[in-house]
């Protein structure tokens, strides 16, 4: 089952902000994400905040009738908390599988975004799908809606690897789907990938990069597989039915993608992205760059001018707390100037772009010159970036700045 919220102080009932937090709306860009908590099956791996028909059982309030009725009414609460608001960059379905939900009911969220929320010209409106939870029909009905950017979750291109994830999807319904999406007026498709699944070999790995790249996609996520206790993965490992992770080997895999990719004109412009130039997810880099949003649904997590919160994570207690009048807020942090700092460091360096080297402290900018010797960060033009090799030790890198 998903794993224990963060700790925090607790959150008005009513869901207001500070008006310190409420004063630099503006100054920020500001995006919207919908979390649908919904899945068919639970994939081996997983420890993600979804459920299934079987686990939810017939606990009131857990349908999916009573959930939309509920992200409704926490828009309704986040235009009354927020008051105007800059237009929206970005808006971002996530889960969960957002594509369990009939397509007209996935396309009415996004209508009453619309009719609460100015967009901004040329949002990113993404959507999250498995290959088996969409058709061409589908697909259709959500380019008409309002979605411009389908991401899929692929994990990988071998029937072995996909079966030891627990994946439902064959690598062939992959490339249907891609081509299904493209003729619906899809403009923008990412696949996601892991790398490191036990039983995955190098050859494996390389078939999965060269796959994903014969469906020209205009982004890709790789990420390494991570064994997350109170998994069934996480119980085969210790019964010793499968191997653990292998650090060095999963380096290695995400080595092979760098070269794979970028060899084919994708920039690595965040540790576990590529993208072709301008194809960059402007919803991830959001939260990468600290700016506003608000998350809707169960277990959701939102962040406004330094206040982050996060939603109760059943969809029983969120549906509950909607219809009672209360703000689905299970705790929130008011963030310190030097947390706020701290985060900024953590998420920018991140990213290709890196910082700017103003905005580390003395002390800090000092704290560079290990890392420079070691070839792990590089200073170019007034800005910190993480090099190729220190993007593989990118957490103790940047641990070894803030002195953590």
């Amino acid at each position: 089952m998903p794993s224990a919220p963060p700790e925090g102080l607790p959150a008005p009932a009513d869901g207001r902000l500070p008006t310190a937090a409420l004063a630099g709306l503006g100054e920020r860009g500001f995006s919207l994400y919908v979390h649908v908590p919904f899945c068919a099956s639970r994939c081996g791996y997983c420890d993600f905040n979804t459920y299934t028909a079987a686990e939810l059982g017939a606990a009131p309030g857990a349908s999916q009738d009573a959930y939309l009725a509920a992200v409704l009414a926490e828009l309704d609460l986040a235009g009354r908390v927020l008051g105007s608001v800059p237009p929206v960059q970005s808006v971002f379905f996530g889960g969960g599988t957002p594509t369990m939900l009939p397509a007209p009911a996935l396309g009415g969220l996004l209508s009453a975004i619309k009719e609460r929320f100015e967009l901004a010209p040329e949002a990113e409106i993404s959507t999250e799908a498995n290959p088996e939870s969409v058709d061409a029909a589908y697909l259709e009905q959500l380019v008409a809606a309002g979605f411009n950017r389908l991401s899929l979750g692929m994990q990988s291109a071998r029937p072995a690897v996909l079966a030891v994830l627990e994946r439902r999807h064959t690598p062939g319904r992959v490339a249907e789907v891609v081509r299904q999406a493209r003729a619906a007026g899809f403009g923008s498709i990412s696949l996601d990938l892991i790398y490191g699944a036990p039983t995955e070999s190098a050859a494996d790995w390389q078939t999965s990069l060269e796959t994903a790249l014969s469906l020209s996609p205009e982004h890709l996520s790789a990420y390494s597989l991570t064994i997350e206790d109170g998994t069934r993965l996480a119980a085969r490992v210790a019964r010793g039915e499968v191997a653990g992770i292998d650090e060095d080997q999963q380096a290695d895999r995400y080595q092979v993608a760098e070269d794979v990719l970028s060899a084919a004109g994708y920039a690595n412009y965040e540790i576990s992205n590529w993208a072709l130039p301008g194809q960059e997810c402007r919803h991830n880099l959001a939260y990468w760059r600290g700016d506003d949003w608000w998350g809707l649904g169960p277990g959701a997590h939102s962040h406004v001018g330094g206040v982050r919160w996060w939603n109760v994570r059943h969809p029983r207690d969120y549906t509950a707390r909607m219809a009672g009048g209360l703000s689905p807020a299970q705790g929130r942090e008011v963030l310190s100037t030097e947390e706020r700092h701290v985060e900024r460091v953590l998420l920018g360096l991140r990213l290709a772009e890196g910082l700017d080297l103003a905005e580390l402290s003395p002390v800090e900018s000092a704290r560079l010159a290990g890392p420079v010797t070691d070839g792990l960060v590089a200073l170019r033009a007034g800005r910190v970036q993480l090099t190729q090799a220190g993007r593989l030790l990118a957490d103790g890198v940047i641990r070894r700045v803030l002195d953590m």
